[in-house]
C-alpha cells in the first residue's frame, strides 16, 4: 500500500556559535552589517518533509514513495534513500541547480540565523503524480510553490486522496488559493500556529474547515494533537519523550504516523496515537532522520503508552 509523499528534500547543515550573536551586532550599525562567526562545530543532516516523512514511514514498514526533486549534488541522498529500501524513482534529478540547502547557525542562547536556498524544490512542478504508478494515498507537503499547487491537482484528477500538509509553506498562497486546497483535499494536517493562520487567511473557522474535509488534524506540541472529523472531536494525547533534544523534523514524524494508520485502516485515536509517539521518539535525537527504532520497539512503546497494540 504505497504512500506518495509530495515535498522537498533537503540538506541542513547546522553550525555551532560559542558566543552570542549580540555581542557582535552594534545597534546603532543595524544598517551596515559586516559580521563573521566562528563555528568550530558544525554537522550536516539530511532533511526536508518528504525526506524525513518516508524515513518515519520506513521504521514501521510503510511503503514510502518520494515524489521530489534534488540538484546537481543530490548524489548522496539518493544513495541514503536505497540503502534505506526507500524507493527513489519519483526523485527527479534538477542538473542546474543545487539540492535545496538550509544553513543554520545558532548561537549560545539558542538564538538562530538562518540562510535558505530552495535550488532544485522551485522546479518540483516538473513531477507528475501519473507518473508514481499506483498509489493508495498521498501527502502534499511543504515544496516548490508550482509543486504544491501541481501535486495537489493531479492527485484531484487521479482521484487519489490526499493529506494537505503546508507547513512553513502556507504563507506563500494567499487566502483564495487556500481554500481551494481545503476543497480538494481529503485531510488537513497543521500545527497550531498554522491553523490560525489558516483561519485568518480563508476567512474559516476550524469547525468550517473540517466540515469539508474527512479529518482535520492540529498538532499542539507537547499538548498533543486534535483530530476534527465527522463533527467529532478527538484529542490525542502526548507521549512523553526519553529526553527534548531538537524538534526538528518532529511534525514530519507525526505525519508518518497519520499516513501509516489511514493505509492500514486504523481507527483515528489508533492513528494519532501513533502519530504522538512518532513524535515523541524523534524529538530525543539530533536531526530529522537520526533516530532508528526497530519496528518492534515501536510497537512495544505503543503498548506501554496506550495499553494495546496497533
Amino acid at each position: 500500500m504505497t504512500s506518495l509523499i509530495c515535498g522537498s528534500l533537503a540538506f541542513d547543515s547546522i553550525m555551532l556559535f560559542g558566543g552570542r550573536f549580540s555581542e557582535a551586532l552594534l545597534a546603532d550599525q543595524l544598517h551596515k552589517i559586516n559580521v563573521a562567526f566562528l563555528v568550530p562545530e558544525m554537522r550536516r543532516e539530511f532533511g526536508g518533509c518528504a525526506g524525513n516523512i518516508a524515513y518515519n514511514l520506513k521504521l514501521l514498514n510503510g511503503d514510502p514513495l518520494i515524489m521530489a526533486t534534488i540538484g546537481q549534488d543530490g548524489s548522496p541522498y539518493l544513495e541514503r534513500l536505497e540503502k534505506l529500501g526507500i524507493a527513489t524513482r519519483g526523485i527527479r534529478t534538477i542538473e542546474t541547480a543545487y539540492t535545496a540547502q538550509a544553513f543554520i547557525t545558532t548561537d549560545s542562547g539558542n538564538n538562530q540565523i538562518t540562510a535558505f536556498h530552495p535550488g532544485a524544490m522551485t522546479a518540483s512542478h516538473q513531477n507528475k503524480v501519473a507518473a508514481a504508478g499506483p498509489v493508495k494515498l498521498a501527502i502534499v507537503a511543504p515544496d516548490g510553490r508550482d509543486g504544491m499547487l501541481q501535486h495537489a491537482a493531479d492527485c484531484v484528477a487521479l482521484d487519489i486522496p490526499f493529506i494537505f500538509d503546508p507547513g512553513q509553506g502556507l504563507p506563500m498562497f494567499n487566502g483564495k488559493e487556500l481554500e481551494h486546497f481545503i476543497e480538494m483535499a481529503s485531510y488537513i494536517a497543521v500545527n497550531d500556529y498554522e491553523a490560525e493562520l489558516l483561519m485568518e487567511r480563508t476567512g474559516l473557522t476550524l469547525d468550517k474547515i473540517a466540515q469539508r474535509v474527512k479529518a482535520l488534524i492540529v498538532t499542539r506540541g507537547e499538548l498533543g494533537a486534535d483530530i476534527f472529523v465527522q463533527g467529532e472531536h478527538i484529542a490525542i494525547p502526548p507521549v512523553k519523550a526519553d529526553a527534548v533534544v531538537d524538534p526538528t523534523g518532529c511534525g514530519d514524524a507525526f505525519r508518518a504516523g497519520i499516513l501509516y494508520g489511514l493505509t492500514n485502516g486504523f481507527d483515528w485515536p489508533t492513528t494519532g496515537r501513533l502519530a504522538s509517539l512518532m513524535g515523541a521518539i524523534k524529538i530525543a535525537h539530533q536531526g530529522g532522520q537520526n533516530h532508528a527504532p526497530a519496528r518492534e520497539d515501536i510497537e512495544a512503546r505503543f503498548e506501554r503508552a496506550f495499553g494495546y497494540r496497533f
